[in-house]
């Protein structure tokens, strides 16, 4: 017959003090009172006897439902922007909670009802996450919840906010062919007013300021960013008469359309035309030949860094607040469509000043 479980009272009892101090010595938060030397001997008594406090009913007793609500447009149902619920789900039970999806479809209608559930399931926290960086305009029925946004920013209120830093993505994915000794730099980009197209034109122009090269705006194509606009942009550039020995594409698919228009015109990658992308979607820039270096969107670390800062906000714990949402590093991953211009192999010695901070 197995021993029976260890009791509060039973770690009361081995630590030598009242009942009513092993919840507070027990609960980790920054609000918990008691000596440190009594929550030394509760912790102790605990450890030895095996006992681990129920936290759905100490939830209850809190009127917590230890759940947090993810509430999206069309995240859920995307390949794009999926790996945002992977590293909200893995960082929620990490810390103990759970994590509700909940689709919109972009449906103002069904956002409203789907508020709602949020509601009736009496979640104790809201992570509203978008399928790429805009601003948004918040439902007002949000603001009873701790809130935190992801992918996306509003104005007029300092609700904690995470997006990529588009801008460096745009400066370091310049530079990566900069550093390969390119000089003649296109760049095919989105037609929509969206942070992304913005950010990163500015980040590829102060790329180009920084290794004393003049902006040539007719290196620079727009249209819709899919494979279709970067295949008509990459024409346009490819049959200029200096054209660009290197392409920076707003993102993966437009780099896909490049890599059409320079097998029809006969031109070579990355011998001939070096490419580099931003997404890093794993089915395309994997199944292009040659792979696609590209600059990876921080899909996990964003929805990883909602859900710990959300349960920080819960818990009254100190969160940053600011007007401007906080900004989440690109990293570059390299394959094989980038090399010196004509083939030639990198020196390495090329000289660019420091990235700037």
């Amino acid at each position: 017959m197995s021993a029976a479980k260890p009791t509060i009272r039973d770690v009361a009892h081995v630590a030598g003090g009242p009942v009513t101090t092993v919840p507070h010595a027990l609960t980790e938060v920054e609000t918990a009172r008691g000596k440190a030397e009594t929550r030394d001997r509760v912790h102790a008594a605990a450890a030895e006897l095996g006992y681990s406090p129920n936290k759905l009913a100490s939830g209850l007793r809190r009127q917590r439902s230890q759940t947090l609500g993810l509430l999206s447009d069309q995240i859920a149902t995307t390949p794009y922007a999926g790996q945002i619920i992977l590293g909200a789900q893995e960082t929620a039970a990490a810390l103990g909670w759970v994590l509700m999806l909940y689709s919109t479809g972009a449906d103002a209608q069904l956002e409203q009802r789907e508020i709602l559930a949020l509601q009736e399931h009496r979640v104790d926290g809201v992570l509203y996450a978008t399928m790429y960086h805009h601003h948004v305009e918040l439902p007002v029925e949000l603001e009873r919840f701790p809130l935190v946004l992801v992918d996306c920013f509003t104005t007029g209120a300092a609700v904690p906010a995470v997006v990529p830093d588009e801008f460096h993505a745009g400066y370091e994915a310049t530079r990566e062919l900069l550093d390969h000794g390119h000089r003649r730099i296109g760049f095919v980009t989105n037609i929509d007013d969206v942070p992304a197209t913005t950010g990163r034109l500015n980040g590829y122009r102060k790329a180009l300021e920084h290794a004393g090269i003049a902006f040539d705006d007719r290196l620079v194509a727009a249209d819709a960013s899919e494979t279709l606009g970067g295949y008509r942009t990459a024409l346009r550039l490819l049959t200029l008469g200096e054209r660009p020995t290197a392409i920076f594409a707003y993102n993966d698919r437009m780099a896909m359309g490049v890599y059409r228009a320079a097998y029809e015109l006969g031109i070579a990658i990355p011998r001939d035309l070096s490419v580099v992308g931003v997404d890093n979607q794993q089915i395309l820039a994997d199944g292009l030949y040659p792979g696609l270096t590209t600059m990876a969107l921080p899909h996990y670390e964003m929805g990883a860094w909602g859900v710990e800062t959300l349960v920080r906000l819960i818990n009254a714990q100190p969160v940053a607040r600011s007007l401007e949402p906080h900004r989440l590093h690109c990293p570059i991953v390299r394959r094989q469509s980038v090399a010196a211009p004509g083939g030639a192999t990198r020196t390495g010695s090329h000289p660019l000043p420091p990235k700037p901070p």
